[in-house]
């Protein structure tokens, strides 16, 4: 537990330089700017929810949610940017976890990772999330997390609504013994490949749960068809 403390702090030290100085950094190409991102930034700032995984058991999570929440409210209205970046992150995550507690079996998450991409899909091309980017852009940037692209002022972002699932697919994948490391690698890869295919077909943006869903189901698929057979199986050891 203190090699993984460790680990936390120095990864957050790195991100904290990266993000106070990246405006300074090189400047390169659209796609390399997105390989950037989609194979250094986005891996590196969701191994922090990595790092905190084994918190998802503890208790008081929907109270650290809140408060991290209203921390990050207090970093907006100072202006510290970077603070209130992770501290959405990191609130968000606690409520991820927390909510998987009301999941009784993993038949659940199942129909919730089939079912999200859908809702996401309806919402950004016609829905409340098209609304808020075309016509409050601001609210969007409020309620999502950056991603600093190098030597430009500029950022990616991810809705705060993408990080809950993120968080809650990931504790399910150890909650139900599926392939937590497996589920991370290929989750966070999902929205570098989103991020690539809205820049390659010149879109404002798109809907990151339909890919991020694929990536849960095709990293577990297997073992979860073998419990969802087996409905004992599907839930927490005692």
């Amino acid at each position: 537990m203190v090699g993984r403390a460790a680990a936390l702090l120095a990864l957050l030290a790195a991100l904290a330089l990266y993000y106070a100085f990246h405006a300074r950094l090189w400047d390169a190409s659209t796609w390399w700017d997105i390989g950037f991102l989609s194979v250094v930034l986005i891996p590196a700032c969701f191994a922090l929810v990595l790092l905190v995984l084994p918190f998802r058991t503890g208790r008081g999570l929907l109270a650290a949610a809140a408060s991290l929440a209203v921390l990050a409210w207090a970093f907006h209205i100072a202006g510290w940017n970077t603070p209130e970046n992770f501290c959405k992150l990191f609130a968000v995550a606690a409520l991820g976890f927390a909510f998987l507690e009301y999941f009784e079996t993993l038949s659940w998450v199942v129909l919730v990772a089939l079912i999200i991409p859908w809702v996401d899909a309806y919402s950004v091309w016609r829905g409340p999330t098209k609304v808020i980017v075309t016509k409050h852009a601001h609210v969007f940037t409020n309620f999502s997390f950056a991603f600093p692209i190098p030597g430009e002022s500029a950022a990616a972002n991810l809705g705060l609504p993408d990080l809950l699932f993120f968080s809650l697919f990931l504790a399910a994948a150890d909650r139900y013994d599926l392939r937590p490391k497996l589920t991370w690698l290929l989750m966070t890869l999902s929205f570098g490949a989103t991020l690539a295919l809205a820049v390659w077909g010149d879109l404002a943006g798109l809907p990151a749960l339909p890919l991020l869903s694929l990536a849960f189901l095709l990293a577990n698929g297997d073992l979860i068809w073998k419990q969802l057979r087996r409905p004992d199986m599907s839930r927490d050891s005692p």
